[in-house]
């Protein structure tokens, strides 16, 4: 980015910002519900004591010296920040290391009874049960009727508001598809990504998933519709290794998605059968790299996922946390073309994001003083607007 200006990297220093919020108020918030839903033992309750001392006001410890991947998070930056506050490093950082710390107060990682057991599964399966999904599964049924570009509208639409997905299959199934027909839409490149996924049936789509639940079920449908239609050939979806910011989707959370879907009757059904088939004939992976997890943004990427992107029609990336890992996690000025903070990407890339967090690029002016004039002071980050922006 040699003709772009550098922003500030966002660090959880300051009181009241939103990165302060996070790293104060929830982080020990999560630490009490994860303690809440398991019946851990003493020693599991020790660890969640000790970081949740350590986040109010500690210093970063490093990982264990045995631990599996203590060498990765030390070229991961620990080796550089450990013994400074959680605040005075990049946000980024300390939020990603937070959830491998509380991983290993939990014993994911130690063999043992708790190994492999995901402290948030149950919340995510709690989004997979409620009536608000089975309610979201039955509107598939009248989508049907609908024309395919009908269909893809509120497919897109439903990937993007993840858990509003009722609210996008209703927009675009009546036909939004600009800003000014979607509240909340900041930016619309929906143009130009359709015209990347026409290829025909012949090409790939790389998918970056973000959240499990109720927000991955939508980008499941739309991957199933683009196979369908011919739109791709082939689909990756890539997702995270271990259980990372509480509700982020990792293999066991795709399968309980498709068994959600293959159960829940109607076109639904209808859908995740062919995804299964579509996993056991090669047309759909699922990829699970540890970058996935680095508390760094994607320039930083190492070479072999470099050129699994590369090789792509389209990589699409869901969500905020993706999104401030591709632009950087830093407090852009609105208007900065997102462009020339993704030029490091390797091929075409697209974002889809609900806004949670202050960075954001792309906007036009205009938008960007609307905003300001109606006084939305937390459009950036109350997850009522949002964006899909495409870089060729």
């Amino acid at each position: 980015m040699p003709d772009t200006p550098t922003a500030p990297v966002l660090l959880g220093h300051e009181p009241g910002s939103f990165p302060h919020g996070v790293l104060a108020e929830r982080h020990p918030a999560i630490i009490r519900q994860v303690r809440e839903a398991f019946p851990y033992g003493p020693e599991q309750h020790r660890a969640l004591d000790a970081l949740l001392e350590s986040c109010a006001k500690g210093a970063i410890e490093p990982l264990p010296a045995d631990a599996h991947d203590r060498d990765r998070w030390d070229t991961w930056g620990m080796r550089e920040y450990a013994g400074r506050s959680w605040f005075d490093v990049p946000w980024l950082w300390s939020e990603s290391y937070f959830y491998r710390r509380l991983l290993d107060a939990v014993g994911y990682f130690t063999p043992g009874p708790w190994q492999g057991i995901d402290p948030f599964r149950p919340f995510k399966t709690a989004e997979l049960d409620a009536t608000e999904t089975q309610e979201e599964l039955a509107a598939l049924d009248d989508l049907a009727d609908r024309p395919a570009d009908a269909q893809a509208r509120a497919l897109l639409h439903g990937s993007l508001w993840g858990n509003r997905a009722d609210l996008g299959f209703r927009l675009s199934a009546e036909g939004a598809g600009t800003a000014a027909a979607a509240p909340g839409l900041v930016a619309d490149d929906s143009d130009t990504l359709w015209s990347l996924l026409d290829t025909a049936g012949t090409g790939t789509l790389y998918l970056v998933a973000d959240n499990a639940g109720r927000e991955l079920v939508p980008d499941l449908l739309l991957v199933a519709h683009l196979l369908t239609h011919g739109h791709i050939g082939r689909a990756v979806l890539h997702v995270k290794p271990y259980p990372y910011y509480v509700s982020d989707a990792t293999t066991a959370d795709v399968v309980d998605a498709l068994r959600r879907l293959t159960g829940a009757g109607g076109a639904a059904a209808g859908h995740g059968h062919l995804l299964w088939s579509a996993l056991a004939d090669g047309r759909l992976t699922v990829r699970a790299h540890p970058f996935s997890c680095a508390p760094l943004p994607y320039e930083d990427m190492p070479g072999d996922l470099r050129a699994e992107f590369a090789s792509a029609t389209v990589t699409v990336l869901k969500g905020d946390l993706n999104y401030r890992r591709l632009v950087g996690d830093r407090l852009w000025p609105p208007t900065t073309p997102f462009a020339d903070v993704t030029a490091h990407f390797p091929g075409p890339v697209a974002a889809l994001r609900t806004l949670k967090s202050d960075v954001v690029t792309g906007l036009d002016s205009a938008t960007e003083a609307a905003l300001v004039a109606r006084e939305e002071r937390r459009w950036r980050t109350s997850g009522t607007h949002a964006l899909i922006q495409v870089r060729v």
